[in-house]
């Protein structure tokens, strides 16, 4: 069975995961250049079983018609380049769901780096949301991934300062 479409731009087809991608998510997240700016304690993942895991448990969110962590998959090469995601943030008190809060994110194997794809696919998350009546919608960034401050400032986000309000970790925060 094929993965489900979300939604497409010029160049992606952004769907749910296929057991087919676990190899490369595993090549993904097996990076620290970019596992290391991910949470609040970076880790590569540790083998291609964790990969496996995380595709089901992404694949269980992703039934909800509106959030979701999603491939990214690049026509030009098929293959997946990344991963981009629009889930509630955490609420700063709990640790679950925070009423109203969202947030968009992208992560990207190193060679799909510098081509735009991450702020291709993110324009893209935006506009799900908002189709499915969303109001606004942030991203977090930590302060020295420049790379991701650029998509946020392409994409039109407005910057609202750092916060550590999520994840515990100190973050740039961005709305849209």
């Amino acid at each position: 069975m094929e993965p489900k479409v979300v939604y497409e731009t010029d160049r992606l087809l952004v769907r749910d995961w296929a057991p087919a991608d676990g190899d490369r998510v595993f090549d993904i997240y097996r990076r620290w250049e970019v596992a290391r700016w991910l949470g609040a304690d970076p880790k590569v993942m540790a083998d291609r079983d964790t990969a496996n895991r995380v595709i089901d448990r992404w694949n269980e969110r992703n039934q909800d018609p509106t959030y979701g962590i999603w491939a990214v998959h690049e026509r030009a090469t098929d293959t997946v380049a990344g991963t981009v995601l629009l889930v509630p943030l955490p609420d700063p008190s709990d640790g679950t769901a925070a009423r109203g809060e969202v947030e968009v994110g992208w992560h990207f194997h190193p060679d799909a780096w510098g081509r735009g794809l991450a702020t291709e696919a993110a324009r893209g998350a935006i506009g799900h949301g908002f189709k499915a009546g969303l109001a606004q919608i942030y991203a977090v960034v930590r302060p020295d991934n420049a790379a991701s401050l650029a998509v946020c400032h392409r994409l039109g986000m407005r910057s609202l300062g750092r916060t550590s309000r999520w994840y515990g970790a100190e973050l740039e925060s961005f709305l849209i």
